[in-house]
């Protein structure tokens, strides 16, 4: 279905670009005021406004994709993405300065339009949370099970190239400083998903469960089979750690641009962030022809040390010269890192179950992101962007050493591309 795959390549490249906009406009407001450190506080506030919304949405949206049409379910969350993103541009356009005051922080420089911009993102990001795992479950639908890699890949890929090109329209557009003109970027991919999506008619749904069930046991259930399926579970326990001290570091991008590479361009920071996504696309694809299927487990381990070593590369380069290709590089693991597991659990998890392990592997590998995100706040205000990027790479790297050694059952974790998807219980 290539409507479907179309509709899920916008969808996952849009929010990136409008958080790209928020980001960099949020950053050199605070340099060209002169509260540079501030800004790093700032960034962290943006991440912590769309933290509980994006958590609650994570808990709903496996049980929402298992019990409910699915085709509905994308469209409406979609919808709702659009909203935001027009209610973030009517913001910007605005842009009110007058200061909010903050309790227990009366010198903190807060502007309004930075306080009506979290609400916003908030709205965005949770619907976009609620689409995905609707999504990801409708896939093993469409598609068997020796294609799943190469699906999913393709589907990432070209959702990573999108998000790049779209970055570096964002970018060149902040670079003659129309922010609300980058947003159109944004709001055409969101309206283009739309359109897709009522076009696609194929059969999404999971089968019906036979009996009514309360929410909270679906919720529950997911929860249960993840933790039950010790290789899955050890996987998402990886990602809570390595997602927390990527958020520490990746929260400051647009300062580390500005500040550590002296890049005050908003051209530049869009070329980052586009460069990281090429870097994800090629991952994306480039792994579902390496026959990873037979040893995923140990293929993710590998993965997670080397995004460790990139992020401390990060740390140790002053020029924008260097910081692009170790960024490309960079992007490349995290890209491999998603085609492998979801193709993984795709082949081995039930599908009327699969909308559930989604939502609870992301609830598990995000739940500490919010904290990431105001370490690296407060990090960086004490310790400098440097020494907050330093500290997060080099803790990848003991991760990756610990999951070396430690997690057995990842290191396990495989499926052949040849079989029709298992459906092991919750004690295999």
């Amino acid at each position: 279905m290539p409507a479907f795959f179309a509709a899920g390549v916008l969808q996952f490249a849009a929010p990136g670009t409008a958080l790209i906009v928020l980001i960099f406009t949020t950053s050199s407001a605070y340099v060209s005021a002169g509260h540079a450190g501030q800004g790093a506080i700032a960034l962290a506030l943006i991440g912590l406004a769309s933290a509980l919304p994006t958590l609650g949405a994570m808990f709903i949206s496996g049980p929402l994709a298992d019990r409910h049409d699915r085709h509905l379910l994308l469209r409406t969350t979609n919808v709702l993405s659009l909203v935001a993103t027009a209610g973030l541009a009517a913001d910007l356009f605005a842009r009110p300065e007058r200061a909010v005051g903050i309790p227990f922080a009366a010198s903190f420089y807060f502007p309004l339009w930075v306080a009506l911009a979290l609400p916003a993102w908030a709205l965005l990001i949770a619907s976009a949370t609620v689409f995905r795992p609707a999504y990801n479950a409708s896939v093993p639908r469409l598609v068997p099970t020796a294609e799943l890699g190469r699906a999913n890949g393709l589907i990432y890929s070209t959702a990573a190239v999108t998000l790049a090109v779209g970055s570096l329209g964002v970018g060149i557009v902040l670079g003659f400083g129309s922010t609300v003109y980058a947003l159109a970027i944004p709001f055409v991919l969101f309206l283009a998903t739309q359109v897709i999506l009522l076009g696609v008619r194929a059969d999404l749904s999971a089968p019906r469960p036979r009996t009514a069930r309360r929410m909270t046991a679906d919720v529950a259930e997911g929860f249960r089979y993840l933790y039950g399926r010790r290789d899955l579970f050890e996987m998402t326990i990886a990602t809570l750690v390595v997602n927390l001290l990527l958020a520490v570091a990746f929260v400051e991008l647009g300062l580390y641009v500005i500040v550590w590479l002296h890049q005050p361009s908003g051209f530049w920071y869009g070329a980052m962030v586009a460069t990281s996504t090429l870097g994800s696309a090629v991952g994306l694809i480039a792994v579902a022809h390496t026959h990873f299927e037979e040893r995923a487990g140990r293929v993710l381990i590998a993965f997670v040390l080397a995004i460790g070593f990139s992020v401390v590369a990060l740390a140790v380069v002053r020029s924008i010269w260097l910081a692009l290709p170790i960024i490309f590089i960079y992007g490349l693991f995290p890209g491999m890192v998603q085609t492998v597991f979801l193709s993984s659990a795709q082949a081995t998890v039930p599908n009327e179950l699969l909308g559930r392990v989604f939502s609870a592997d992301e609830v598990g590998s995000y739940a500490l992101v919010p904290l990431g995100q105001a370490t690296g706040g407060a990090l960086t205000f004490e310790v400098g962007v440097q020494g907050t990027y330093l500290a997060a790479g080099v803790s990848i790297v003991a991760l990756g050493a610990v999951m070396a050694g430690g997690f057995h059952a990842l290191r396990t974790l495989r499926f052949s591309p040849h079989e029709t998807p298992v459906t092991p219980t919750a004690t295999d």
